[in-house]
């Protein structure tokens, strides 16, 4: 995990001799830090082993939005020739890196089975029930933690330059419409009223109102801070190494040294898969590349986050800042920066944005997202391992799925009915 915040307080020193905890938990981005917090909340003695350091993985450079308006899958009919079309296209939205890689092409091929209408119905319906609990909770974790975030009730627009584009996108609409996700249509004179920032070339938009946002790297470092001010302790540097649960419980062998759990929550993202093999647990998760810029704030800055829809970018605006970002690469663990596609995100918003960057480029980012091919997280235990939880695969939403997930692990750990059915979301699913 590429990781951003320092070590801080409350960081301990090598361990030469195994440490106990009620709970380990493997990962220090928002999922882990999440369900660390709310497991110390149920007062329970809480130790996080992360091998780089606190919240900079796909945590740390994303746009920051709180988005029930996502719960389509990316799996949907017309995706498979879509991403086709592409291949050619260095810069597209979606884009494949061409190579041999069975375990790629055995998740797109259970990825295509996946593109029609009936499963795309019954994940948006999974989906949009999760987002807007961890909407809500998440709003409320914040405040009452009193982590400064800029968390702001602020709504998003999809804008668009094309009638077509618009057209296909309300009939997603009246779908997530169905399952309580609100939205309404804006007319193009009063997008540009509302939001000058966008020029006159943008002819609508689609305004989800119950949608937010927040600083995603504020998030982290509060998250971080609460869970060491309530007795937690996070281990950075340690690369777990080993990772064995037994009737007894969970020990893991990190660079740091030795580290034993009565149980283990696995929330490490992409790598998530590989310590995963090691309990005989499948978890086909594969790393999609996200990429962001963040600029100083121009002078003529968007009041809400927009998603230029047709170019596929997101566009977040702060007080001291501003963010372009998204696009999706599968290129396996290809940890360079590719200019062709940071330049896609410049283009993209010079379609839209009458001041598409601002004066001075403060970060060029990627991040690797923990993607399943049915597009819902891994939320459970699996019979093999059942003292591990797994909290991972949450894709491009691992902002807006936290907190839900955090209480969901809460309940599992603490043998709680959940008010939401985790079924769907058990490693079980992948046999």
């Amino acid at each position: 995990m590429q990781q951003g915040e320092g070590s801080g307080d409350g960081v301990s020193t090598t361990a030469a001799a195994a440490q106990d905890a009620d709970v380990l938990v493997v990962g220090a981005g928002v999922i882990g830090l999440a369900c660390a917090l709310a497991l110390l909340r149920e007062g329970r003695s809480v130790t996080v082993l992360e091998q780089g350091e606190a919240g900079c993985g796909s945590s740390h450079g994303n746009c920051g939005t709180i988005t029930p308006s996502h719960a389509a899958p990316l799996a949907a009919p017309g995706t498979i020739a879509k991403a086709l079309r592409w291949m050619a296209r260095a810069d597209a939205p979606l884009y494949v890196k061409p190579r041999w890689d069975p375990a790629l092409l055995a998740w797109f091929a259970r990825f295509a089975l996946r593109c029609n209408h009936r499963d795309w119905l019954a994940t948006m319906r999974t989906k949009a029930a999760l987002l807007s609990r961890s909407r809500a909770a998440l709003q409320e974790l914040v405040a009452n933690e009193g982590i400064d975030c800029a968390f702001a009730s602020s709504g998003l627009w999809y804008v668009f330059r094309e009638e077509a584009a618009l057209e296909a996108m309300l009939e997603e609409t009246a779908a997530l419409a169905d399952l309580g996700v609100r939205s309404e249509q804006v007319d193009g004179a009063a997008v540009r009223a509302a939001e000058p920032a966008l020029n006159d070339r943008v002819i609508g938009a689609i305004a989800f109102p119950d949608d937010a946002s927040l600083r995603p790297d504020a998030l982290v470092a509060g998250l971080a801070r609460r869970v060491r001010e309530l007795g937690g302790r996070i281990e950075t540097g340690a690369q777990v190494q080993a990772l064995e649960a037994g009737r007894d419980g969970v020990r893991c062998i990190t660079s740091r040294g030795r580290y034993r759990g009565s149980h283990a929550v696995l929330a490490a993202g992409v790598w998530s898969s590989a310590l995963a093999r090691q309990l005989r647990v499948r978890l086909p998760v594969q790393p999609g590349k996200g990429y962001s810029i963040t600029y100083a704030r121009p002078a003529l800055a968007p009041q809400r986050p927009l998603v230029l829809e047709e170019r596929s970018v997101c566009v977040t605006a702060w007080p001291d800042g501003f963010r372009l970002g998204s696009t999706m690469e599968f290129s396996g663990y290809d940890n360079s920066l590719n200019h062709v596609r940071l330049d896609a995100l410049e283009r993209g918003a010079a379609e839209y944005l009458r001041e598409p960057h601002g004066g001075a480029r403060l970060e060029e980012w990627y991040g690797w997202r923990p993607m399943t091919y049915d597009d819902l997280p891994v939320i459970g235990a699996h019979p093999r391992a059942p003292r591990v939880v797994f909290a991972t695969g949450h894709g491009m939403l691992g902002v807006s799925l936290s907190a839900v997930t955090a209480e969901l692990v809460a309940d599992l750990l603490v043998q709680r009915a959940p008010a939401f059915d985790p079924a769907p979301l058990s490693p079980q699913r992948f046999g």
